[in-house]
């Protein structure tokens, strides 16, 4: 499987984990800021590999491997675990595509399942495991710095700044 999109030292914080009657959790991420460019996408249902972050760097490695346990109900789960306390930031890197057709508030999803991938070219894999090693414990002083083929990184949007991208959206 490659890498098709992934978020890095996103905060616990600018997530609302329990949001209540009513609202849904999500876990947002936006490609661009202008209209014309703005892409946000939902990856709390997103497959793959995350990072958990204290004070002291990466502390915890994680696997999202079901739709039933994504990287939202993971991630939520740490916020009451025995991880709870030790964690304040998280990077993911995800398996599924974001589709190209949003919902009516403009945001859009993942694709259900992981699609079927042969391991076949064992270059790209090595390299994609690097990519994701380099950024993931934030060695950005490596002399070369390594891409996901194909990358889209993800920034997180802000609790504060929701209705302000999706209002973009319209």
């Amino acid at each position: 499987m490659q890498i098709q999109n992934y978020g890095l030292f996103w905060r616990r914080d600018e997530v609302e984990w329990n949001p209540g009657t009513g609202k849904k959790f999500e876990l947002l991420g936006r490609i661009g800021e202008k209209r014309s460019i703005l892409q946000i996408a939902d990856f709390r249902y997103q497959q793959g590999i995350y990072i958990l972050y204290g004070s002291y760097g990466a502390y915890y490695v994680g696997l999202a491997n079901s739709s039933k346990r994504g990287l939202g109900k993971r991630l939520e789960e740490h916020t009451v675990d025995d991880h709870w306390n030790s964690w304040d930031r998280f990077s993911w890197f995800g398996f599924k595509k974001v589709l190209s057709k949003p919902n009516k508030e403009g945001i859009l999803s993942l694709q259900k399942t992981l699609a079927e991938n042969k391991w076949s070219n064992p270059n790209i894999t090595i390299k994609n495991l690097e990519a994701l090693l380099i950024r993931a414990m934030g060695c950005f002083g490596n002399t070369l710095e390594m891409n996901f083929t194909p990358e889209q990184k993800w920034e997180q949007v802000p609790l504060k700044e929701r209705e302000y991208y999706i209002n973009k959206l319209k």
